[in-house]
């Protein structure tokens, strides 16, 4: 059965103390997929998330001609095994000019990025195409530096953004250089096929040299199997931090900056920092207690600022949330979605250019739209946990990053939080077969 297109969440009645498990790396993940298929020999992704994002990158290495074969996990039902027989850095040829080889990216960001410089390394004509949001979505800066190093890159709109028709010519050896002013993805698709291509890249832009994402991206090209092996995929740390989060909301603690530190933790956190959002638990005041007067999405946090805006109003002081200007342009406008729906929860949110300030608040029900965005709908479900009526409109959005998230809060304790989820029109209870976002 599919999940409903309301539902409400039940706040918890009582103290919680689990551990949580989460599906893999998403970054990780696509950027891993890659760079096996540019292999010399047969690499195995251990702990891969196997999601919406994921699951186009795979149907794209199969539509290329990659072989690729995915087993299940036993201890994740969100990750899989993936097998990927790299072709020694041979991309096998597209179509013609007037039949391009057609690559459908959904809303995959790094699906969208990350396979347009792979492509250049192929022969023929490649059409990367994706829904409406995707089309939105910045390329420009990546477009221009790949007609830097002398290929054809053909946008279909006069704004540079996809649908486009990538042109192989092989590897062309040369320099480009690439701003992620809009998006960090820019430089890591560019520095996953760097190798190969023979490209010396050049990075500009807002802390460029200081871009989590992109160091993470070398940090993977330089311990990355290429002759072949095994490679393990961490849990994901933005998924990971609506759990965190969920010991801030925990009830009924008459004193928040008294009780127990981490009443819900996140099983196997990496302890490697390759995901800027592995420092969630130090950086947001799990406490309650505002030990800083800003956390910055440049330099703090990546996509898990989200989830700290949205919890922000149980926190005794005023907190800001600085740089979100990348926000604006991901899955959904986000500061002004996550604005608008905290208003609507009785919270005071100012917004000031890239940044928001919100302050402590009584906060109420509301239904919630999430955007058809994954991260919306998993920040305010941990809402729902404490506030009363809150209902998520198009909750399977979650299957982008996350399809059992639901089933991990309604999961019996110690392994999930043990939620009851309604249907949002009828009231019923859901069963846990019922949430999974498919």
């Amino acid at each position: 059965m599919s999940l409903p297109s309301l539902i409400e969440i039940v706040p918890l009645t009582g103290p919680v103390h689990a551990e949580i498990t989460v599906p893999g790396s998403k970054s990780i993940t696509n950027r891993a997929l890659i760079l096996a298929a540019l292999a010399q020999g047969k690499v195995t992704l251990t702990g891969a998330l196997w999601s919406e994002d994921t699951q186009i990158m795979v149907e794209c290495l199969h539509k290329l001609g990659f072989d690729v074969e995915v087993l299940t996990d036993p201890t994740e039902a969100c990750n899989r095994s993936i097998t990927v027989q790299g072709q020694g850095g041979r991309i096998p040829p597209g179509g013609t000019e007037a039949q391009p080889l057609e690559l459908f990216v959904g809303n995959a960001g790094t699906a969208a990025r990350f396979l347009a410089p792979f492509l250049c390394l192929g022969s023929g004509v490649y059409r990367l195409s994706g829904v409406p949001r995707m089309h939105e979505r910045p390329q420009a800066a990546l477009f221009k530096a790949l007609r830097e190093l002398g290929y054809r890159v053909d946008a279909e709109s006069n704004n540079d953004k996809l649908p486009a028709r990538i042109y192989g010519e092989g590897p062309l050896a040369g320099k480009c250089t690439v701003s992620i002013a809009a998006s960090s993805q820019f430089a890591s698709a560019l520095l996953l096929s760097a190798g190969l291509g023979g490209w010396l890249v050049s990075i500009t832009g807002e802390n460029a040299d200081e871009s989590p994402y992109v160091a993470m991206t070398s940090k993977l090209v330089a311990g990355f199997p290429v002759q072949g092996g095994v490679f393990q995929i961490e849990p994901d740390a933005s998924s990971g931090s609506y759990f965190w989060a969920a010991g801030v909301v925990w009830p009924d603690q008459p004193n928040i900056a008294t009780r127990p530190p981490f009443p819900v933790t996140v099983a196997s956190w990496p302890e490697v920092e390759l995901q800027i959002d592995s420092q969630f638990p130090r950086r947001v005041p799990i406490s309650g207690v505002s030990s800083s007067a800003a956390i910055s999405r440049q330099t703090d946090l990546g996509d898990s600022i989200m989830t700290a805006i949205v919890i922000a109003p149980f926190f005794t002081a005023p907190l800001q949330f600085t740089d979100l200007g990348r926000l604006r342009v991901q899955e959904c406008e986000r500061v002004a979605a996550l604005k608008t729906e905290l208003t609507k929860c009785g919270a005071q949110v100012i917004e000031e250019g890239d940044t928001l300030t919100v302050y402590p608040s009584p906060l109420q029900g509301a239904e919630i739209e999430t955007y058809n965005d994954h991260r919306m709908a998993m920040c305010f479900a941990i809402l729902g946990l404490k506030v009363p009526g809150i209902r998520l409109k198009n909750p399977a959005c979650v299957k982008k990053t996350f399809p059992n998230f639901f089933q991990k809060l309604a999961a019996p304790v110690p392994q999930g939080l043990g939620a009851r989820i309604l249907d949002g029109h009828t009231g019923r209870p859901l069963a846990l077969e019922e949430l999974f976002a498919d």
